[in-house]
């Protein structure tokens, strides 16, 4: 393809990377004329993850294939589908798709989960909260969770390559440091390069300006649902979250690796760390929902940035749920922090004064040890 030689940062992110989201495209996984799963390709694929976690990295893959692995077992002919027979693709495709992730990534001794989700569980707070926590757990145990949009249900994700943008907000939920996402084509081009010999590649995004949104073009593949206006839109969104997002090619085998030791792709560049950007968007809350107050032991603790137990609250001020943001403040009323709480304020309040052990007898569940765990917590200067 013609373009400019590559000139990725340096160092390499994915190099630098702890955790990491890669995004699978149906047209890698699935071969167009057979319908048939790309078992050799996707073999090389688990090959890297296997690779990646062994240098103590995490890593999260974000599948596409289901409706295009299950519609050779339908009959459905090639084209558009219907969205019933989409979701009937996606509900066949999505067990086979599974099982080989599974018997694959097993071969190396890596435990495997399966995690649906849709764009929706990623903005209603709940469900945010609960999908975070799993992907926690099971990256703190080592395994690897396999990531689809649970196509079955969803309705218009299914229309919109909404798996691009569902990779980007997995990523900012779990705090990930780089997004891959393996496509079609090997990175952002002023010009579809299919179309226009004269598309000049660009290896580096530093700002995502209307002009780069402008080179947003339409998938060269009918197998997947995206092109590159929703890869676009899914790099806002991980740079806004504090994430390295490449683009790259995926057909050649082994392509993470290939994109370790550098080969073409384009990366867009965060403005700061996934830790630094959570907690610009916590310090941004005008309007907290609730109010903590703390004793003099927790306002210490939290000076030296330390999480909020339950011990260290004496009071809970307003109505609001877990997740919701509040003010943390000291017996004087003046403001110590901002954070996430980890509890409603019911919870809270039961909990109140308490030691972190005691929270399963008073509340009947084994929560959190913190109230506010430091990571969700920003100390006013």
């Amino acid at each position: 393809m013609p373009g400019k030689t590559p000139n990725t940062p340096t160092p390499n992110p994915l190099q630098r990377a702890r955790r990491v989201v890669i995004k699978v495209g149906s047209a890698l996984l699935v071969d167009a004329a057979s319908g048939r799963l790309n078992r050799a390709w996707l073999e090389t694929l688990v090959a890297d993850v296997v690779r990646l976690h062994r240098q103590g990295k995490e890593v999260v893959l974000v599948s596409s294939g289901a409706i295009a692995l299950g519609r050779r077992h339908l009959g459905l002919p090639k084209g558009p589908l219907r969205l019933e027979e989409s979701q009937a693709a996606a509900a066949v495709g999505q067990i086979r798709l599974a099982h080989a992730y599974k018997e694959l990534l097993e071969q190396w001794d890596l435990q495997v989960a399966q995690v649906l989700l849709t764009l929706e569980d990623s903005e209603q707070r709940q469900r945010y909260l609960n999908a975070r926590a799993t992907l926690s757990a099971l990256l703190a145990r080592g395994a690897v969770p396999v990531i689809n949009e649970n196509d079955t249900v969803a309705t218009a994700e299914i229309r919109y390559g909404d798996n691009d943008r569902l990779a980007a907000r997995v990523a900012q939920m779990i705090s990930a440091d780089c997004v891959i996402l393996l496509s079609d084509i090997d990175g952002l081009y002023t010009a579809d390069p299919h179309r226009d010999p004269n598309a000049e590649f660009i290896p580096l995004v530093r700002e995502i300006t209307p002009e780069i949104e402008a080179m947003g073009g339409e998938s060269a593949s009918d197998m997947g649902r995206g092109g590159m206006t929703t890869k676009i839109i899914a790099a806002r969104i991980a740079v806004a979250a504090g994430c390295h997002f490449c683009i790259a090619a995926g057909a050649p085998r082994h392509p993470v690796r290939r994109i370790e030791r550098g080969g073409r792709s384009t990366w867009f560049r965060p403005s700061a760390s996934p830790v630094a950007a959570r907690k610009q968007w916590i310090a941004g809350t005008l309007k907290p929902a609730g109010v903590l107050r703390v004793d003099d032991g927790a306002a210490r603790a939290l000076s030296a940035g330390k999480s909020l137990l339950p011990a260290g609250v004496t009071a809970v001020q307003g109505r609001f749920e877990r997740g919701d943001t509040v003010a943390v403040k000291s017996k004087d009323g003046r403001l110590l922090a901002k954070g996430l709480s980890a509890y409603a304020a019911e919870d809270v309040a039961a909990i109140k004064g308490h030691r972190s052990e005691e929270i399963e007898t008073l509340l009947g569940y084994r929560g959190r040890a913190e109230v506010i765990h430091r990571d969700d917590l920003v100390v006013e200067t």
